[in-house]
């Protein structure tokens, strides 16, 4: 029997067409199903048990065999009264195992658990203004109103109420040390949440969870159409051409950029098939000839990628300067429009060089002061808080990175912060550091995006109101107010002294690499700099990196970054260790693929493997180790795209050395 469970119907909400790939090997698929980094970077796990803790008499249905697990949920349900965790219901060919169910008579409640927060006590707060379900919980909402859907079929003498079990963010810790209440123990080759002995009910009041009823929420999504059929059909329809293994015939949509079956034959040395590409070949009637171009997908920023390919306006080739009506916008530097068509035009005349605004640069540059300070963060927002009084997701700065380049242009790893060990709050230590770094001189301080800005201001907040004795703690602030900009979306006003400058949005106005493909992340524009620079290349391709006489590195000995294949330079983050030697390349893969998404996501989810799982010494070393060296690159990463601008508008000479 091919059930129908509610990851399908997750997926079938994405694109059905994607009913056909899942789960059959000969497809590329680059998002693995329940990836245990995924779940362990997004808090999944500790939520889940600390969920569990809240209902003291839930039975746990252990089995992971569907047919078994049905068969117990069967015969538990005959009580009166019982909570069950992991209970399996079924009916007809479609199946759904749910996290907790508790039974009192005829009254089924389901409670889901997700490791998202909410600030809310109604289910109102997931609506929008006109009443409709909000984009940003509409997944919650199908997930949990998939499972009450088929429970009510399998079991109509019961009356069901559904809930999702949330992240209260307006809660505090009870107590020190909840979070580490959750290990991640591996038993047998299998991992599971180990819950401390010392867990006592003053962990658990007040909670950090709230349960909300959705039930009318659940209605209006019921009462809506998806693709003309009302949901009930719409779940039998997927369920019946999933039994079948029919493939759903689905239009190409703006969805389809981030496809998990979107991989080239190429890419996997030929050995799987891209549904991605059989889709759009099918749909389109596209060949081989027809993928070498880009497409609306690819343009950065772009909002009406929908419109353009419903009407089958999809690769470049197919689009004019009036469909994108580039205009400034009265700021230096190109505007979002001209540089989407830039992205386009560029494209169509199949240019390959860089384009710099090399006027607005060099009067950018002439304003900065040296010595000049890059610095990058890692971070993570853990779900559990570490320490009593602490909410939910309250941001963690544990490491940093800092370049230096006089204005001789002698470039070193100046300094570095990493703090790891489990439970530890290191967010005060870590500016403490930053500040002492920063203190000797007057120079322009850089980061890439507003990441570094938004943790600074954040941890302004955890210092004005943190209750206990903090002796620095005007020194810490005023430091922060120094070089961070206040929020505009939070009520707070300073005037800064030395402001940071964001190296990302000089990209977007002063510099485009068709080598990017339209990505502004530091993943993509570091690579593409290092091809089409010939002083980099110059430079880097000796070993000067951390050598004796070279380049001060703290982490790397004699390093080459620039290393040729076929032509091109590789990918330096690629020439770096695996962060998780441990896992597997696929569930490894998965999780670098979220750094196209959030930069850093695959250093938050070490972080969160080196606080919650229990690991021999010499993995928590490795591991640290591949940590300051992707953290040292990302500041490298910001000179290297420093040192080829001013090559290029050969502003003064730059050392090589």
């Amino acid at each position: 029997m091919r059930y129908f469970t509610k990851s399908k119907f997750k997926l079938a909400t994405e694109c059905p067409t994607k009913l056909f790939y899942t789960g059959k090997a000969e497809y590329a698929n680059a998002k693995i199903e329940d990836s245990f980094l995924q779940n362990l970077a997004e808090g999944g796990f500790q939520v889940g048990a600390l969920a569990r803790c809240y209902f003291p008499d839930g039975i746990l249905i252990e089995t992971p065999n569907d047919e078994a697990a049905a068969t117990a949920t069967e015969q538990y349900l005959k009580a009166d009264n019982v909570t069950l965790f992991e209970a399996v219901f079924k009916f007809e060919n479609f199946l759904v195992r749910c996290d907790v169910i508790v039974k009192d008579g005829n009254q089924l409640d389901l409670f889901e658990v997700k490791a998202k927060s909410c600030g809310f006590t109604e289910e109102s707060g997931m609506l929008t203004q006109k009443g409709t379900i909000s984009s940003d919980w509409r997944k919650y909402i199908e997930d949990v109103a998939f499972q009450k859907h088929i429970i009510s079929l399998a079991r109509t003498d019961f009356s069901v109420r559904a809930h999702l079990m949330l992240v209260d963010k307006t809660s505090v810790a009870p107590t020190d040390g909840l979070n580490q209440k959750f290990r991640l123990v591996r038993e047998e080759g299998k991992r599971r949440v180990q819950i401390a002995d010392t867990l006592t009910k003053a962990d658990l009041t007040p909670q950090i969870l709230r349960a909300i009823n959705v039930d009318e929420t659940c209605e209006k999504y019921f009462a809506e159409l998806i693709n003309d059929y009302r949901f009930d059909d719409y779940c039998a329809m997927l369920a019946d051409s999933y039994s079948r293994d029919e493939k759903i015939i689905s239009e190409p949509r703006s969805v389809c950029k981030d496809c998990e079956f979107r991989l080239a034959n190429d890419e996997t040395g030929g050995k799987l098939r891209s549904g991605f590409r059989e889709c759009w070949s099918h749909t389109l009637g596209w060949t081989d000839a027809d993928f070498e171009e880009s497409t609306v997908l690819d343009v950065w920023d772009l909002r009406s990628k929908d419109k353009f390919m419903s009407d089958r306006r999809i690769k470049f080739s197919d689009l004019t300067e009036d469909d994108i009506k580039p205009k400034p916008d009265g700021k230096p530097g190109i505007a979002r429009t001209e540089r989407q068509w830039m992205q386009i035009d560029l494209g169509q005349r199949r240019v390959v060089e860089p384009f710099y605004d090399r006027q607005n640069l060099e009067r950018e540059i002439k304003s900065w002061t040296f010595p000049l300070h890059f610095i990058d963060f890692e971070t993570s927002m853990p779900a559990i808080p570490f320490k009593e009084g602490r909410r939910p997701y309250e941001g963690v700065l544990f490491q940093f990175s800092h370049h230096i380049v006089g204005e001789d242009g002698v470039v070193k790893h100046a300094a570095e912060f990493i703090s790891i060990e489990p439970g530890t709050f290191p967010n005060y230590d870590c500016v403490r550091e930053l500040m002492r770094q920063l203190a000797n001189d007057d120079g322009t301080v850089f980061r890439y995006a507003a990441h570094e800005n938004s943790y600074l201001c954040a941890i302004r907040e955890q210092l004005l109101r943190d209750p206990i004795d903090i002796p620095d703690r005007a020194e810490l602030v005023a430091f922060i107010e120094s070089i961070a900009n206040p929020r505009k979306d939070k009520d707070e006003a300073w005037t800064t002294s030395r402001p940071m400058v964001d190296l990302l949005e000089l990209v977007k106005r002063y510099h485009y690499d068709p080598a990017t493909n339209g990505s502004n992340s530091l993943k993509y524009v570091l690579p593409a700099t290092l091809n089409s620079s010939e002083f980099l290349k110059a430079k880097y391709s000796q070993p000067v990196y951390g050598a004796e006489g070279g380049i001060p590195s703290r982490n790397f000995t004699n390093q080459a970054w620039v290393v040729e294949k076929d032509g091109c330079v590789i990918d330096p983050y690629k020439l770096l260790p695996m962060m998780f030697a441990d896992e597997s390349e696929n569930d490894y893969a998965a999780i670098m693929e979220m750094d196209k998404i959030k930069d850093g996501g695959a250093a938050m989810t070490a972080y969160c493997k080196l606080q919650f799982e229990d690991l021999p010494a010499e993995a928590r070393n490795q591991m640290k180790a591949a940590l300051l060296k992707y953290c040292e690159l990302d500041t490298l990463a910001m000179v290297m795209i420093y040192e080829a601008w001013m090559a290029e508008i050969s502003l003064k000479p730059t050392k090589s050395g």
